[in-house]
């Protein structure tokens, strides 16, 4: 499995590509693209690789991480899939702009799956586990990818700090709980790929996190 850390859009975003050596199976997760030109750097990354998207996964759906997602299902045929309790803020994207002043039309796209704590997705022989972490959102996702001792954390853990609980569905016992219960018990060297800044592992959260 490999991994690429594209950033995108004014809040500085992570969208990340993983893939499958072998069978050249990727997901995007967190499509943040909302300039044509973000689109066209994720565009030519899965090309010159030679990749086949099979999924668009969101860990939430805040309107930062999920700018690119009605591009990338036109462009790739796979619509998004994320948890239910998240689908609400889909009809909301145009308030979420106003609210932080962003002039920007934000087009959306339907959900084509839910997911659920405990499902396993499949890229080759490579799993995906989902770990629900709501406290960001009420609908907050981690994905675990275990062949490779990856997490893609979202907005739930960051470096050093964790997601703001000040927005709609957050709560910040609730999150608090999710990473103490769900993240923090992974083994130590699992790397932490946030939705924003520098990766971390659960090992140097566990020493060095304030909130934690």
């Amino acid at each position: 499995m490999k991994i690429k850390q594209i950033q995108n859009n004014p809040f500085q975003e992570n969208t990340y590509v993983i893939w499958d050596e072998a069978s050249k199976e990727a997901a995007i997760v967190d499509c943040g693209a909302l300039f044509p030109q973000e689109e066209e750097r994720i565009e030519k990354f899965v090309e010159e690789n030679g990749l086949r998207v099979k999924y668009l996964l969101n860990t939430h759906l805040h309107l930062d991480h999920c700018f690119g997602n009605h591009w990338a299902a036109g462009r790739y045929g796979v619509l998004p899939m994320a948890h239910a309790e998240d689908e609400t803020l889909l009809a909301r994207m145009g308030e979420q702009a106003k609210m932080f002043g962003l002039p920007f039309e934000v087009k959306t796209e339907k959900l084509s799956k839910y997911l659920n704590d405990g499902d396993v997705l499949m890229l080759g022989d490579n799993e995906i586990k989902v770990i629900h972490t709501p406290g960001h959102s009420r609908g907050g996702l981690c994905f675990h990818i275990p062949s490779t001792s990856w997490l893609i954390s979202g907005d739930s853990l960051f470096e050093g700090s964790i997601g703001r609980t000040d927005l709609e569905g957050g709560s910040y016992a609730t999150l608090i709980k999710s990473i103490t219960e769900r993240l923090m018990t992974l083994p130590e060297e699992t790397i932490v790929y946030p939705g924003h800044g520098p990766y971390t592992t659960i090992g140097e959260e566990k020493k060095c996190n304030p909130f934690l």
